[in-house]
């Protein structure tokens, strides 16, 4: 689906003020942005996602050079790395979304493998799918940016692509052909990693099951 730019401005807004009012983000954390056919919008650096204006979001042309809007979130590189290498094999990511939600972020205090979760339940292996942990970076790194890049093509080459990272300490980057289907992605997420708090020794989906999600539903795992 391919929102107009007036479209995608008043979307960015009313998910914003969803994640904010429903605890998905606090303060000034978390960021949103948009891929048009002539360039970006994002969340403007330090707003509350949940009193953004339409009218102030930034935009930037396809370079990632600023053209209006209040000056845009640093995170910007981030997401035209994602942009850059989701469509690669997946034409449809037009929305990347990034917050601080609390469970994922705790969990991945915890984490020590390669991924973030274990597939215990059916919607979290098909409405996400696998969350590669990313290695800790400062926020903005262009290092970050450039592993997320990576992970997007090795996953997408081994036929599991991937609509979510996590960078530990900071939170999920989750990514989608909307801003609804995105935040629709990050709450399956976050939900997930709250089940998986409360049980901490879950054990994961058998095979077997994994493989009915894959032939009954196209799970990607």
């Amino acid at each position: 689906m391919n929102l107009t730019e007036s479209q995608a401005r008043e979307e960015m807004c009313r998910v914003g003020r969803s994640l904010f009012e429903r605890g998905y983000v606090h303060a000034t954390a978390g960021n949103i942005s948009v891929r048009l056919a002539d360039g970006f919008l994002i969340t403007p650096t330090d707003a509350c996602l949940g009193f953004l204006d339409p009218a102030r979001l930034a935009k930037l042309d396809l370079q990632g050079q600023q053209i209006s809007g209040d000056k845009g979130s640093k995170t910007i590189g981030m997401h035209r790395q994602i942009y850059t290498a989701a469509c690669e094999t997946g034409a449809d990511t037009r929305c990347v979304i990034h917050t601080h939600s609390t469970h994922c972020v705790a969990l991945s205090l915890k984490a020590h493998g390669p991924e973030l979760l274990p597939p215990i339940t059916p919607y979290f292996v098909m409405k996400v799918g696998h969350v590669p942990l990313v290695r800790y970076h400062r926020p903005g790194s262009p290092d970050a940016a450039h592993e997320v890049a990576a992970l997007i093509r090795s996953h997408a080459a081994q036929g599991t692509p991937i609509r979510a990272v996590m960078l530990p300490r900071l939170g999920p980057n989750v990514w989608h052909d909307t801003p609804a289907a995105a935040m629709a992605t990050l709450e399956e997420l976050e939900e997930t990693a709250r089940l998986m708090l409360l049980q901490a020794h879950t054990p994961p989906l058998r095979a077997t099951d994994l493989d009915e999600l894959r032939q009954t539903f196209g799970a990607r795992w």
